[in-house]
């Protein structure tokens, strides 16, 4: 029988989806499952993007320029000058998700081997576009004692080689929603500067910042307009997570006009879907408040949640809408799996992502779970209702 690559073997499993099957077979049981474990939100999608696809009425869905239409990033620049960054539609290519955005950029700035640093925990899904695109992941660990604030600037320059291309971070951050701080951002610009590096910033939760704190984004630092690449998405921003609409946005023309290649070797990112985004682009400010404010609420009956649990621990982040908590349990995998195969509380129950599959670290993250805070309050206060009510009868507690 013909091998599968050693690449294939070496992809990680989703620690956001994995338990699918789990939770599937507990709702086939009659069980009522929360999803905490995926950062899908349940607020409604901008009526700008799904009017714009009501009323899109070409004869031919064609392909799209490979790196988007024009006329969609004009508008970006519009959207971006609101935000004080200044970019030309030159300077931005639309990519299908971030995801894409982010293997683009791996891809065109690294060699195989070449090493990128990420403060773990991060999101899951970086382990895997590093494994694509042939690049090492070296990991530089945030604790949750200080909220995963950024790691002391001793422990990056522990970790830089000569190998060391990148620093990626993401701000707000999946998972711990973490926002980075101004001046956090000036240790990684004096980082950038000192050591040549590229620095990839995730800023696809930019909107959600909470208790009256300000996204500050990387590209506002100065001196590094060569090194820094933005990665975005209007999946989290728009609710529209199923347009599979992203963007890298750079000021260094080198990195534009090489990714260009990966763009046009993938021919295009989804034309229906620029459309949408487009539209949405013109979404009233209040949608945007509105929704700050309802995810500000969720998150406190969260925080309050878990941190009423004896043994339990978790930091109030300022952005996102996930958080990664401390729990008393013996392993984090077993006990999400635990919670969909073998207990319910009055037919409900809970799913969450185990937190050592965004740790790049082995043995990290076994004590700790993600939880996303997409569901309306009275769902997350059941929800945490029904983890206290488990964690008391958990056979692995600590």
């Amino acid at each position: 029988m013909p091998k599968i690559s050693i690449k294939g073997q070496s992809m990680p499993a989703s620690p956001i989806r994995k338990l699918v099957p789990y939770a599937d077979a507990a709702k086939q049981k009659g069980v009522k499952v929360y999803h905490l474990n995926i950062g899908q939100p349940d607020i409604e999608t901008t009526s700008k993007a799904l009017n714009a696809i009501r009323n899109y009425d070409e004869k031919v869905i064609m392909y799209s320029h490979s790196a988007g239409n024009l006329s969609y990033r004009e508008k970006l620049c519009e959207y971006y000058a609101k935000v004080n960054i200044n970019v030309t539609p030159d300077d931005i290519i639309v990519t299908n998700g971030a995801s894409e955005a982010l293997l683009f950029a791996f891809m065109t700035i690294m060699n195989p081997d070449d090493e990128v640093i990420i403060p773990e925990p991060f999101y899951a899904n970086y382990n895997g576009f590093a494994i694509t695109s042939g690049v090492k992941v070296k990991p530089i660990f945030s604790s949750i004692e200080t909220g995963f604030a950024l790691p002391p600037i001793a422990d990056f320059e522990k970790a830089i080689t000569p190998n060391t291309k990148a620093i990626l971070i993401c701000n707000p951050n999946n998972p711990t929603g973490y926002l980075y701080s101004e001046a956090e951002l000036e240790v990684l610009r004096e980082l950038a500067i000192k050591y040549d590096l590229f620095l990839i910033a995730d800023e696809v939760y930019r909107e959600f910042c909470y208790d009256g704190s300000k996204h500050h984004s990387t590209m506002h630092l100065k001196g590094v307009e060569d090194n820094v690449i933005l990665i975005d998405s209007v999946s989290k921003r728009y609710s529209a997570c199923g347009l599979r609409v992203g963007c890298l946005v750079s000021k260094n023309k080198e990195v534009i006009n090489t990714a260009m290649k990966f763009a046009q070797a993938r021919l295009s990112p989804p034309s229906i879907g620029q459309v949408a985004a487009e539209a949405a682009i013109f979404t009233d400010d209040d949608y945007f408040k509105d929704i700050v404010k309802e995810y500000e609420a969720r998150r406190n009956v969260v925080v309050e949640g878990i941190n009423k649990i004896d043994g339990a621990y978790c930091p109030c982040p300022k952005g996102a809408f996930y958080i990664v908590a401390h729990l008393p349990i013996d392993d984090s995998e077993k006990f999400c799996k635990w919670m969909l195969t073998d207990f319910n509380y009055e037919g409900k129950t809970v799913m969450m992502a185990p937190a050592s599959g965004f740790y790049s670290t082995k043995g990290l993250g076994t004590s700790e779970v993600r939880i996303s805070y997409c569901l309306n309050v009275n769902d997350l206060t059941d929800a945490m209702m029904v983890l206290a009510k488990a964690l008391e009868v958990y056979p692995g507690r600590k």
